[in-house]
C-alpha cells in the first residue's frame, strides 16, 4: 500500500497511514512524511504573502481571514501532492535517506512547542518554537488548586498578545514540569478568557493570577476576593472566593508549577505531552468543578487560534 497525504485538510487519515506504516518501516512512510514538511512549508509562504497584501474594505474581517487561511492550508497541502510539488519534499526525503531508517516516533511522542525539542524551526513567532509533530491534536480541587472556568471561551482578538506576554514564562514551567509550554498557556487562557477575565484587586491593579488558584489555609502571599463560577452537582452557582495573587506572571507560573509538582494528586499531570491526557488528567485530579472543563481546555489546546497566537 502506498502511504499518501490526503489532500482535504480535516482528514487525518492520511497521517494515520504514515503513522502505521512507518511501524512497518515502510519506505513510503518517508516519503509521505516529507510531503508534509513541504505542506507545512508552503503554507508559510501563503501566509507571508497574505501578510503582506493591504487589507482593507468590507470584506476585511476575522471571518474572512479564517477562511483564507483553512483555504491557504488547503492550497498547501494540494501544492505538495500533486506531482513533484516545489522539489522540497524530495530533497528531504534523500537527506533523511542517507542518515538512515526512519523513526517518526521522536516527532510523534515529542510536544508541539518544547522548547528543549528539536524540531523544524519557525521563521517567524516565538523565541524557542518548533513544528515536530506530524499529528497535531484537536483536542479542575478546589482548595489550593482549584481551578475557575467562569471565564469566557470566546476567543478575543488579542490573543496573540496575551500569549506572548505569558509565553516566557510558560516555557520556564514546561521546563520544571516537563508539561510544553503551549498546553499551560491554553489553560492560562481559559482561566481568563485570554486574558480579560484575570482575578483584579478592588483598584483594578492586577493579581497575575492566570490558573484561578484558591488562597487555602496554608497560602502566607497576598490574596484577593474575586467573584467566580463553580458547579455543584453540575449546577453553575456564581460565589465569591479568595484567590492568590502575585507580583508578576513568572511568580504566577512558578507557583503552578510548583503546585501540580508537590502535589500527588497531579502526579500523571507532571510531564504529560498530550493535550487530551494533560487535560483529563487535570479534570480527574479534581483542578475545576465544571464538568466540561477537560473539553474546553483540549479545543484550545487543538484551536487554530492558539497556533496563529503562537506562530503569529
Amino acid at each position: 500500500m502506498t502511504a499518501s497525504v490526503d489532500p482535504n485538510i480535516f482528514d487525518q487519515r492520511g497521517l494515520a497511514d504514515i503513522k502505521r506504516l512507518s511501524k512497518a518501516n515502510d519506505p513510503q512512510a518517508l516519503k509521505a512524511a516529507a510531503r508534509q514538511f513541504e505542506a507545512m512549508f508552503l503554507g508559510m509562504v501563503l501566509k507571508s504573502m497574505r501578510d503582506a497584501t493591504p487589507k482593507d474594505g468590507i470584506m476585511d474581517n476575522d471571518q474572512t481571514r479564517m477562511y483564507e487561511s483553512l483555504l491557504d492550508q488547503q492550497l498547501a497541502q494540494v501544492l505538495a501532492t500533486k506531482g513533484n510539488g516545489t522539489g522540497l519534499a524530495a530533497m528531504i526525503e534523500k537527506q533523511l535517506s542517507r542518515m538512515g531508517t526512519f523513526n517518526p516516533e521522536p516527532l510523534e511522542s515529542a510536544p508541539l512547542l518544547n522548547p528543549e525539542t528539536k524540531g523544524v524551526p519557525l521563521e517567524r513567532g516565538l523565541p524557542g518554537l518548533t513544528w515536530p509533530s506530524l499529528s497535531p491534536e484537536v483536542p479542575a480541587v478546589n482548595d489550593n488548586g482549584g481551578g475557575s472556568s467562569g471565564a469566557s471561551n470566546e476567543v478575543p482578538s488579542n490573543a496573540k498578545d496575551f500569549v506572548a506576554r505569558v509565553w516566557p514564562h510558560a516555557v520556564e514551567a514546561s521546563r520544571s514540569t516537563g508539561i510544553p509550554a503551549q498546553f499551560l498557556v491554553a489553560q492560562a487562557a481559559l482561566e481568563t478568557g485570554w486574558g480579560r477575565s484575570e482575578p483584579r484587586y478592588s483598584d483594578g491593579r492586577p493579581s497575575h493570577n492566570l490558573f484561578g488558584i484558591k488562597a487555602g489555609k496554608s497560602w502566607s502571599g497576598q490574596a484577593i476576593e474575586a467573584q467566580t463560577t463553580e458547579y455543584v452537582d453540575g449546577v453553575a452557582q456564581r460565589q465569591v472566593e479568595r484567590f492568590r495573587a502575585y507580583g508578576s506572571y513568572a511568580e504566577a507560573f512558578r507557583d503552578y508549577g510548583n503546585l501540580l509538582a508537590s502535589n500527588p494528586r497531579y502526579a500523571k499531570v507532571v510531564g504529560s505531552t498530550s493535550g487530551t491526557s494533560f487535560a483529563r488528567g487535570l479534570q480527574q485530579a479534581g483542578y475545576a468543578t465544571d464538568p466540561q472543563y477537560a473539553n474546553k481546555l483540549e479545543r484550545i489546546i487543538g484551536s487554530a487560534t492558539l497556533r496563529q497566537a503562537m506562530t503569529g
